[in-house]
């Protein structure tokens, strides 16, 4: 018997990743904030995150790792198998 359910936790394309940002209602520097990703001024100011941008770009061959992914989508409440809940306090 496992004491934990077995995850499937795929690598994201840039196309999911982006669907998954903008499903959440996300801009890229808000996604990347909530990870934990850099966010820099940009060349026109305001923010960038550019390590962000690489992932959800078809032409950059990084792709976020799978338990990253799924920490978002639990974060946004995109799971489809999990949700997030708060602890009570005791």
């Amino acid at each position: 018997m496992q004491p934990f359910p077995l995850l499937d936790l795929p690598q994201p394309s840039g196309e999911e990743l982006k669907a998954a940002r903008l499903g959440a209602g996300l801009s890229q520097i808000e996604a990347a904030a909530l990870l934990g990703y850099p966010v820099q001024a940009g060349s026109r100011g305001g923010l960038q995150s550019r390590t962000w941008q690489a992932l959800e770009s078809s032409s950059d061959p990084r792709n976020m790792p799978g338990p990253i992914f799924a920490l978002f989508l639990l974060l946004t409440d995109q799971h489809k198998q999990f949700s997030l809940i708060a602890k009570s306090k005791p």
